[in-house]
């Protein structure tokens, strides 16, 4: 049975399929690519507006700590503009992602010697270098962009100094050794994205898919750092669920500084959820992880998992977006249904302004949620998912801070 409809869009500019005639038009900053982002669902929703009135979610992971935050509170304070067109929110949900950075820096050093990566006597040295990292990304905050570049090189040291210290374990999943360009392999992917019969069904022409942008890397590095937990509480209020997940075995955007930052969020709901007992989340009688909540806001640690979930726990993966996201009311079969009535169809690549080249396929099961990797990043290099996920350099390619801002999904009941 059809649960929902997924739209995955490769953001910001420059990622993914996404292409641009001028470097002009390379996003700087999560919210100018919230804009971009807004401004494609208002185009998607006036070329289909039978999905307008449909329940509306967002998810990604790693930068998407970052871009679902943003994105969702754009939507949010334009649903309160009556002239404007109303997009259903119901719920986020951020894997692993990086999202309140002062807060979830400091959880490095805890984090290591908790997993024993490293010894006292490490993390008693390694503590010392947080006051100044605090202090850098504080400076960014208050919008002094040399900061924030000396905010990424300096405080994502400490992460790499960790893997060094463990031997050269892998910062998205320290079960692991990095392999590959990307560590991750995402190979056979970039090879069926980048068929001729894929691309023509996606109607993107001869551009090819890209894994990782350095141009978009560099252009954002001055975001990095900047915090986007301070939207979330008003969305918690008005009712949007919001899911923080995160693998157990992810260094770079561990659990513990996700923890950290959603328990130090200010929302009238802050005191209950914090005093709300952690539970068992068990799927077919099997613990797969532990997690709370109250009202609107889930926080869940999912075991055996690192940096990308879905990939690590396809089945987890989507239970705990069927349980966010509970199913509507089986819709009635329309009469004679054919197979392309589940299928929306093919925009003509010139239907779309230059900035946007994205493929829809929104004829998927929630099976698809499960691939949730599959398309929002935030913690490794600078691409995001909306299901988004990270990308990481080589250990050669690696710069001190290697957070994604790529590719984003979002599905519509």
């Amino acid at each position: 049975m059809q649960v929902s409809n997924l739209i995955y869009l490769d953001q910001p500019i420059g990622t993914g399929f996404s292409y641009t005639s001028s470097k002009q038009d390379l996003r700087k900053s999560t919210d100018a690519a919230s804009v971009d982002f807004y401004d494609f669902l208002l185009a998607f929703f006036r070329k289909h507006p039978r999905f307008k009135k449909n329940d509306f979610y967002i998810t990604g992971e790693s930068y998407a700590g970052h871009y679902i935050p943003a994105f969702s509170v754009r939507i949010h304070q334009a649903n309160k503009n009556n002239k404007s067109t109303k997009i259903n929110l119901k719920g986020i949900a951020i894997g692993n992602g990086l999202t309140n950075p002062e807060i979830q820096f400091k959880a490095y050093a805890d984090y290591a010697l908790n997993m024993k990566l490293i010894n006292q006597s490490y993390y008693t040295n390694l503590s010392k270098l947080y006051p100044r990292c605090q202090k850098l990304i504080q400076l960014c905050e208050n919008n002094d962009s040399s900061s924030c570049l000396d905010a990424f090189e300096f405080c994502t040291s400490i992460y790499q100094r960790i893997a060094w210290e463990a031997g050269g374990i892998y910062f998205y999943d320290i079960r692991k050794k990095c392999e590959g360009s990307l560590c991750y392999d995402f190979s056979n992917l970039e090879k069926f994205l980048n068929l001729k019969s894929v691309k023509k069904s996606l109607g993107v022409g001869n551009i090819n898919f890209v894994s990782f942008s350095t141009e978009v890397y560099g252009a954002m590095a001055t975001d990095v750092m900047k915090n986007y937990m301070n939207g979330i509480p008003s969305l918690l209020e008005s009712g949007v669920k919001v899911l923080v997940y995160a693998g157990e075995y992810d260094l770079i955007c561990n659990w513990l500084g996700n923890f950290r930052w959603v328990h130090a969020m200010k929302w009238v709901g802050q005191k209950t959820f914090g005093s709300a007992p952690l539970t068992p989340f068990i799927i077919d009688g099997v613990k797969i992880g532990m997690s709370k909540s109250h009202g609107p806001l889930t926080f869940l640690k999912v075991h055996n998992a690192g940096h990308l979930v879905p990939m690590d726990q396809p089945k987890a993966s989507l239970e705990m977006i069927k349980r966010s996201a509970p199913a509507p009311h089986p819709r009635p079969t329309p009469p004679n249904p054919t197979p392309a009535s589940h299928h929306l169809p093919r925009p003509s690549p010139t239907a779309w302004d230059r900035r946007f080249r994205a493929g829809d396929d929104l004829g998927r099961s929630t099976q698809a949620v499960a691939g949730l990797e599959v398309k929002l990043e935030a913690c490794d290099g600078l691409k995001s998912e909306a299901i988004t996920g990270l990308r990481s350099l080589t250990p050669g390619q690696r710069r001190p801070g290697n957070f994604s801002p790529g590719r984003r999904a979002a599905w519509i009941r």
